[in-house]
């Protein structure tokens, strides 16, 4: 049976997914409160893992661990770095990198992590697929566009930064867990999708926009997240 693995950074992109949920029971690892129970019909643990990426990495080793997850679903926000991406957009996952590995010195790509063999962690084509669905049919003003999330242990809100990240790594979107929840979704066999709603340009206004956003951009990435599990 499925038991799908949703996962958002802060409260504001989980809380609704919770208060929707029936039959929750919470336990407690790693300071991470993990709810797990049913969610429009779908069984599912739903957990905020914290920011940063080895919070990320470390909820879905409990996930894989503790709870067996099927799937997993990372659901939260993120700046633009595609021109075609405005605020409040949603931007589903093709693949996910670190941006800020670098050990070029030893001939690796520049955000290829030494001794994988690749950069990019690939996403399941199902899930993006059945996300893309989702969107369409529960926010059906919004563009939904299928793309690359990059991620770094910093808040991207410099023009210069945020051109280096579209020239060096083709990044659609920017955000701090993503890669590192693809990265551990990998190593456990775990099929896996990034859901990020825009909420800022990852610009000299990222610091203005981000908290006005913020808040929208995650109830619609909350309103497509609950229309998909029960398809998974």
């Amino acid at each position: 049976m499925n038991k799908i693995g949703i996962i958002g950074a802060m409260e504001l992109e989980v809380e609704r997914l919770k208060a929707e949920m029936t039959e929750s029971n919470i336990i407690t690892k790693a300071g991470m409160d993990f709810h797990e129970g049913k969610l429009n019909g779908a069984s599912v643990v739903v957990v905020r893992c914290g920011i940063g990426k080895v919070n990320a990495a470390l909820c879905v080793q409990i996930l894989a661990d503790v709870f067996q997850v099927t799937h997993v679903i990372n659901t939260g926000v993120a700046g633009s770095l595609n021109a075609e991406l405005d605020i409040g957009d949603i931007l589903i996952s093709k693949d996910a990198l670190h941006y800020d590995m670098d050990v070029t010195i030893f001939g690796y790509k520049s955000g290829e992590v030494p001794q994988m063999g690749f950069r990019e962690f690939t996403a399941d084509r199902r899930l993006a697929s059945l996300a893309q669905e989702a969107c369409q049919k529960v926010n059906p003003g919004l563009h939904v566009r299928i793309g690359r999330v990059v991620s770094g242990d910093q808040f991207i809100s410099d023009k210069n930064v945020k051109e280096h990240l579209i020239a060096e790594f083709q990044g659609d979107c920017t955000e701090m867990e993503g890669a590192s929840i693809a990265h551990g979704a990998y190593l456990n066999h775990i099929p896996f999708v990034i859901i990020r709603a825009i909420s800022d340009k990852a610009d000299n206004s990222a610091e203005m926009d981000y908290p006005t956003f913020e808040a929208q951009a995650a109830k619609h990435s909350a309103a497509l997240v609950m229309e998909m599990v029960q398809n998974i």
